[in-house]
């Protein structure tokens, strides 16, 4: 068995006002055969700017509220609800509210997510 607490894997700080932490993955806390998994505050004002990649990805809102971008698409999302997007769909999220919002991704197959790198060197925002 594989355990581990979520608030003690290290996080990814990003320049768009969020923290990731990788838990299932290729460069995760443990890592995943099929696909990737993660925990991700997003500070008020914070984004995971939009980007797309060839995997297909959900977001599940477990606190706070904000925006989700799928495709041009803008709609509210709060906590308990789930979004889902195919491959190669361009996709973002956005907290719109004046606490944290904490979500999990999961995307599958796993693979390192590019926009990731590029969010870091500046390229995406």
């Amino acid at each position: 068995m594989n355990k581990i607490r979520i608030m003690d894997v290290p996080g990814t700080e990003f320049p768009s006002g969020r923290i990731t932490r990788v838990l299932l993955g290729s460069n995760g806390a443990i890592d995943g055969e099929y696909f990737c998994q993660g925990y991700v505050i997003v500070y008020p004002g914070g984004t995971v700017p939009i980007h797309e990649h060839t995997m297909v990805e959900s977001y599940t809102v477990i606190q706070g509220e904000g925006e989700v971008i799928v495709d041009g698409e803008c709609q509210p999302v709060r906590a308990g609800e789930l979004v889902y997007m195919e491959p190669g769909s361009a996709h973002g999220i956005r907290n719109t509210g004046d606490k944290d919002m904490h979500l999990m991704f999961v995307y599958a197959p796993k693979q390192i997510a590019e926009h990731w790198a590029q969010e870091q060197s500046g390229e995406l925002q």
